[in-house]
């Protein structure tokens, strides 16, 4: 406002410098000129305005979970006399005449909180709504406990229901619960020992992820969910449509979908082409590491395969890092240290829960772990396996021959009898059996790919030097029958600076169903997506 009132000023005392000059080549537009007019017009003095106040948001502050008390070496008995609030879900309520204990737990950990209140408790009046399920804020201070199950409990001071939870219809009860029953109420079942366990390790096992490729020097990449590209070549993939609309009542009608020769019109949907939710983010990992030499990508990805086991999911999550200027040795020397680096990390920071697994889930799996982390890994090739396998005299399900893709079966019996349990990568596969992407050896049978075999699960990493010649690649491109024009840009990486290169993929859940011992894979995520099934 100050400046426009002294261009007005301006205006006033100079009015013939702003003229126009009878003979200018560079006439003043009339809307420029107008502007100036209103400009000048819409600035009249203003007082100044008025500095907004309100209040300061407040200083975030880590809060005290139960995992901090009872988790270290003492149990907690360092905490004895300290005050402490504990929000969290009722575990369980057992009242006795003069004394009320509520086992409560935060997610934190395992171990709950046993929360002992009398009489005199400030809420104690809404004992009866302190069920299991139930959410509550207790203060207290922490005493040593004079059971058997635990080092320290809190004596409570005060305690507040803040939400309820009816006992008739709560799920989850203290007796124990199926794990087929607790995928049918997946939204609860992480209030379970189990689930809350599984999640913790997961988390766990994300974190080290991160960790093992930072502190490597990789850098992060986020590859996209939707994709016109097919990594596997498989076809089993998730279309992605607007064409289907829902705005008629009972859905969308078929002959409402834009059509040419009897074919679905993908000119008129929303990316002009078929499109699908990807089934990896290793194509796109590569365009990053032909310029940033060391990457990974960890999200989510689908597959549209109507396999209905307990191997198998819709969708699920991949770790896949691509190493520029490297080959398959190298892949095989990075896939063995993460591995053991992730194992290491969960036997040193997730104790209560691998144990709580060792006990009730898998028992010996921490020695299994304990051997993957401390163990040599070896490699042989597909050929010297199938001819190890052919040797054992051992009937399988799949007969062997060279040529088969090797099924969990022969991989565990590698793994677990043949190498008394320990990880064996598998390498050289022959080429028909795996990905257009992977290197041609040069005995033209076989590819630079690789399988890392570890005990109870078999296949946990897959791998390879990725084709970095252009012509090779081209080749087997026509001989997947795959369009070469939807991968124009994954060629252009051959014809310009081309480099070695090599990658592998881990499916996340398979390393949680590993690390936890939890046999179906549908408990090793959140919110399972399997064919029929897409709840929550």
């Amino acid at each position: 406002m100050a400046a426009a009132a002294a261009a007005c000023r301006l205006l006033r005392l100079a009015p013939r410098r702003l003229r126009k000059p009878r003979h200018s080549l560079f006439p003043t537009p009339l809307a420029l000129s107008s502007a100036w007019r209103r400009y000048c017009a819409a600035a009249p003095p203003v007082a100044a305005a008025a500095t907004p106040t309100g209040d300061a948001v407040g200083e975030f502050r880590r809060r005290i979970r139960v995992a901090e008390v009872k988790g270290g070496e003492d149990q907690g008995a360092a905490w004895v006399g300290k005050e402490l609030t504990v929000r969290g879900w009722v575990r369980t309520c057992r009242a006795q005449r003069t004394v009320t204990f509520v086992e409560v737990n935060d997610g934190s950990c395992l171990s709950n909180m046993q929360c002992v209140l009398t009489p005199e408790t400030e809420g104690y009046d809404q004992i009866d709504s302190i069920n299991t399920g139930a959410s509550v804020l207790v203060d207290g201070v922490v005493a040593s406990s004079q059971g058997g199950k635990q080092k320290v409990e809190l004596k409570v001071s005060k305690i507040i229901v803040i939400g309820e939870s009816d006992p008739t219809s709560f799920p989850i009860q203290k007796k124990r619960a199926s794990r087929e029953f607790l995928r049918t109420v997946a939204h609860l079942r992480p209030r379970t020992n189990t689930f809350g366990a599984v999640a913790r390790v997961r988390n766990a096992l994300a974190y080290a992820t991160h960790k093992f490729f930072q502190d490597s020097g990789f850098i992060w990449v986020s590859s996209p969910i939707i994709t016109a590209s097919d990594c596997e070549g498989a076809g089993e993939q998730f279309y992605v449509t607007t064409l289907l609309s829902n705005s008629a009542e009972g859905g969308c009608l078929v002959n409402s979908i834009p059509s040419k020769d009897g074919r679905v019109d993908w000119s008129q949907d929303f990316f002009c082409k078929p499109a699908f939710l990807t089934v990896s983010g290793q194509l796109n990992g590569e365009t990053y590491a032909s310029a940033l030499s060391d990457i990974y990508t960890f999200g989510p990805t689908f597959r549209a395969e109507n396999s209905n086991t307990s191997r198998h999911l819709a969708e699920f999550w991949m770790i896949e890092p691509e190493l520029a200027f490297a080959d398959l040795n190298d892949d095989m020397a990075c896939a063995s240290a993460y591995l053991q680096y992730v194992v290491k990390y969960i036997l040193e920071n997730c104790k209560e829960d691998m144990v709580f697994f060792d006990t009730w889930v898998e028992k010996g799996i921490i020695d299994r772990l304990n051997n993957v982390a401390e163990k040599n890994f070896v490699q042989m090739s597909y050929s010297d396996a199938i001819k190890l396998l052919i040797g054992s005299n051992k009937k399988f399900e799949f007969p062997v021959k060279w040529g088969l893709d090797l099924q969990s079966e022969h991989e565990r019996y590698i793994t677990e009898v043949a190498f008394g349990g320990s990880p064996v990568i598998i390498r050289d596969y022959p080429k028909e059996i795996k990905a257009f992407y992977m290197r041609q050896n040069d005995d033209g049978k076989t590819v630079a790919a690789m399988d890392l075999l570890v005990p109870r699960v078999g296949e946990l990493i897959g791998g390879s030097q990725r084709e970095e010649r252009l012509d090779y690649l081209e080749g087997r491109l026509d001989e997947s029958n795959l369009n070469k024009d939807s991968y124009w840009w994954y060629l252009d990486l051959r014809r310009y600076g081309s480099v070695p290169h090599a990658g592998f993929g881990l499916g996340f859940e398979r390393l949680v169903q590993f690390a936890t011992g939890i046999d179906n894979i549908r408990d090793a995520i959140p919110f399972p997506r399997v064919p029929g099934s897409a709840e929550f």
